[in-house]
């Protein structure tokens, strides 16, 4: 059966997903086959596997570190908030249900066979398996029913590496403090210590590390820098979202509407020299952009109300009137027609008012839709400017997932013909109208060929004449940067220790 080890973090943001990341990139490395797991994951950036199941995107990006397929199995339970206290529950890659916090918390245990079979199919594949944890497992409000920390090891028999993010500032109280807070049992399943993001003359922190080896009793199994790697990012908790980054010739601004899902879809705009992507929440943060892209959300409805109250719709449109090109992808292409309508309370119910800039409407169904897709952005007249001009001909693949279906009035035009890659059936979706283009796909922007003609659009419109392209193949770039990080992890973490806690003999 596969060996086993399980990260845990001191709190949400510590470096749990990059370090599990990295440990899967390391075994794979040295010739184990190795898959990543996570129990249960509360993140709005997900993914759509071959068979058409969804899955947080975390487990993706460390299944692509290891090197193997992702598969729904790593990551059974995803949760996907709709609200401040409900989520949409979605159970081996299908949508259970929404529910509120405190009804889920009441059912969350009647899930464990899930797990449990997830795990066992994984456990017959892999040699390795990583276990990502969630938040802390010192929530002692949330212990009870623990189905994702302490819970999840117990029911594996899985040793935990616990993770303190130096960064913050008081790594030694959140590595003692969690450790404290555990019963005896918990601890003692806590077989190392590791502080994460460590900048600095490491021999100025030695003192404290013995200090806390001797009060926890615990082994501190490496002291991690804090690497420059270009990964994926799990939630709205991303560094990306920060929005002060200076401004490059081109210019491109991502609403960060407050539900904001799968940002991770422009990423890729960051491999280009000139490029800047900045994640705008008010107004007065708009400024001028050449691009303004309206990105996925788990609530359209309400995201879009967000946007008509603070000003940021109005100034949306009085961009689009100025020449600004305007790209909305999942949720963002539903805000940008004339009318959404949610007859059976799949959101919030009612109808709302769209932003008017594409001749579309859309009404919420309960299914949602769930698939991979490929195609080709559709020929316009050869007239045409602007993005739908540059866009012309290019081939895409991504994913689907939404709850709406949009019909095209006689003003907008189909953006894209897809073949979906589970039915097979071809059909064309989107739309562009102007200067205004809206999809339902997914990584859209992952193809070389898409983000070079949109950049060179809008480097054309700005009159910059000289070449501005994607410097590097991207699904490459990623490998590169899963290998930085392994390397970077290897120097600093005490992987024969590592090796030693799994039982595994090196």
């Amino acid at each position: 059966m596969a060996k086993v080890i399980m990260v845990q973090g001191t709190m949400s943001n510590a470096g749990k997903s990059v370090m599990a990341a990295g440990l899967c990139r390391i075994f794979h490395q040295d010739g184990y086959r190795v898959a990543p797991f996570k129990s249960q994951n509360m993140a709005l950036n997900s993914f759509i596997t071959k068979e058409g199941l969804e899955m947080g995107r975390a487990q993706v990006m460390q299944a692509e570190a290891a090197g193997v397929e992702p598969e729904v199995a790593m990551n059974p339970i995803l949760l996907k908030p709709t609200n401040d206290i409900g989520s949409q529950v979605i159970v081996n890659g299908e949508v259970l249900g929404t529910m509120n916090a405190r009804d889920y918390f009441k059912m969350k245990q009647s899930l464990i066979p899930d797990i449990l079979k997830a795990y066992h199919h994984l456990e017959e594949k892999y040699d390795i398996i990583v276990i990502e944890g969630a938040g802390s497992p010192a929530e002692i409000n949330l212990k009870q029913d623990d189905i994702v920390n302490m819970g999840m090891a117990k029911l594996v028999d899985a040793p935990v590496l616990l993770v303190g993010d130096i960064d913050r500032g008081g790594v030694f109280a959140q590595l003692y403090g969690t450790v404290e807070l555990l019963e005896p049992e918990e601890k003692a399943r806590i077989r190392g210590l590791i502080i994460n993001k460590f900048r600095g003359d490491k021999t100025i922190l030695d003192p404290g590390v013995e200090m806390l080896e001797k009060l926890t009793g615990i082994p501190v199994v490496g002291v991690a820098p804090y690497l420059k790697v270009s990964l994926e990012d799990e939630d709205s908790l991303s560094e990306r979202l920060d929005g002060d980054q200076q401004v490059g010739q081109i210019d491109i601004a991502v609403i960060r509407v407050p539900r904001i899902s799968n940002f991770t879809d422009f990423n890729v705009f960051e491999g280009v020299e000139g490029v800047t992507v900045r994640y705008v929440k008010e107004a007065r943060e708009l400024g001028h952009p050449d691009l303004i892209i309206l990105p996925g959300t788990k609530n359209t409805m309400r995201d879009l109300l967000w946007m008509r109250q603070n000003g940021l719709e109005a100034q949306i449109l009085k961009a689009q009137k100025a020449g600004t090109a305007i790209f909305g992808v999942c949720g963002g292409y539903q805000m940008l027609g004339m009318e959404i309508s949610d007859p059976d309370g799949v959101e919030e119910g009612g109808v709302i008012r769209g932003m008017g800039l594409l001749d579309t409407t859309t009404v919420f169904e309960a299914e949602k839709a769930r698939t991979r897709v490929s195609g080709v952005i559709l020929p316009v007249k050869a007239e045409a400017d602007g993005l739908a001009g540059a866009l012309s001909g290019c081939a895409l693949e991504g994913y689907e997932i939404h709850m709406g279906q949009t019909t095209l009035g006689s003003g907008a035009q189909p953006f894209t013909e897809i073949t979906d890659s589970i039915t097979g059936v071809t059909k064309q979706e989107g739309a562009w109208q102007g200067n205004v283009c809206g999809s339902y796909v997914h990584g859209i922007f992952d193809s070389e060929a898409v983000v070079n003609a949109v950049v060179r659009a809008l480097a054309e419109a700005k009159g910059i004449t000289e070449e501005m392209t994607l410097s590097m193949d991207f699904a490459a770039f990623k490998e590169q940067q899963y290998d930085i990080l392994a390397d970077g992890l290897r120097r600093h973490l005490d992987m024969k220790k590592i090796y030693e806690i799994m039982g595994v003999e090196r």
